[in-house]
């Protein structure tokens, strides 16, 4: 059974990105072992960050698309704590 079916299209782009972040962030463990040139593996390791930026930047758009009203309804305090823990974290 595939999973992705079951998930929003954000949670898929995210997904995707995590998983492409993976196996760059492999990729620069093995550039590090077999000692390649630092610019080689800096530029590496800068594609992983921008990955897992992209990532989060899925599902923070998805969160606020699809749960925050909900939530916001529910628990209005909660959900604002939520969010600031989430920028708080980010920054």
């Amino acid at each position: 059974m595939n999973h992705e079916n079951h998930i929003s299209p954000k949670k898929q782009k995210a997904l995707k990105c995590a998983r492409q972040s993976a196996g760059t962030l492999e990729k620069v463990t093995q550039m590090i072992d077999s000692d390649r040139y630092c610019p080689e593996v800096i530029q590496q390791i800068d594609s992983v960050i921008g990955l897992l930026k992209a990532a989060k930047r899925e599902l923070l758009t998805g969160h606020l698309d699809t749960c925050l009203i909900p939530k916001m309804k529910e628990n209005k305090q909660k959900a604002i704590d939520e969010l600031l823990k989430i920028f708080n974290l980010s920054n």
